[in-house]
């Protein structure tokens, strides 16, 4: 899951380690343990496998010359902006920043269609990349997800019925704010799956 959490956040351009680090724990919840520790080797995985090749600040989209200003000034900043990059304090070149290749696009939206809605962390996952998704792809993720969490909904009523009288008011009071999560829960994905439907994309006959 943190290979394909780094290949969706490098799809948005290309990022340093520490500020892939940064994203993976202020987008991605169930990923806010995640370490240097666990980054880079993940990291090294995905370049072995030519999902991600690595450049540096001086390659990197975004971080070469500034466009030409027209002002003296503006041009005197640029160049040493660009000098600083290219020497740095002990001549060396910029850090390692980490690119998306074609192959880990394909890798990526593989994965990502293949994430399973029954598990609340895959589901999770999918859905802050949802956007990569096919059109159809997405509507039948949402549509399995709401219907895993109303079997998961009847599942629960179920037991507590059968075990209502075993149950002290804490423990009474736990269950029924699980099921009343849940069908928040399912409430939440009939409007996105509403606004699937409704989108031309989905929808030809609008």
């Amino acid at each position: 899951m943190l290979e394909l959490a780094i290949l969706g956040l490098l799809e948005e351009g290309d990022i340093h380690g520490y500020e892939l680090r940064k994203r993976l724990t202020s987008m991605l919840g169930a990923f806010s343990s995640v370490s240097f520790g666990s980054l880079y080797p993940a990291l090294a995985r995905l370049e072995s496998s030519g999902a991600v090749s690595v450049v540096h600040d001086d390659d990197a989209e975004g971080a070469s010359a500034a466009p030409a200003t027209g002002s003296l000034r503006g041009e005197l900043a640029a160049f040493r902006a660009r000098s600083r990059r290219t020497t740095g304090t002990r001549g060396q070149r910029g850090r390692k920043v980490y690119r998306i290749t074609a192959e880990g696009r394909v890798r990526f939206a593989e994965a990502l269609a293949a994430q399973s809605p029954d598990d609340d962390r895959a589901f999770g996952l999918a859905l802050a990349f949802a956007r990569h998704l096919p059109p159809e792809t997405r509507l039948t993720l949402f549509e399995r997800r709401r219907a895993r969490l109303v079997e998961r909904l009847a599942a629960a009523r179920t037991a507590m019925r059968a075990d209502r009288d075993q149950l002290d008011s804490y423990a009474r009071s736990l269950v029924e704010h699980g099921t009343k999560t849940t069908e928040a829960d399912i409430s939440w994905l009939e409007g996105l799956i509403a606004a699937e439907r409704n989108t031309p994309a989905t929808n030809p006959t609008k």
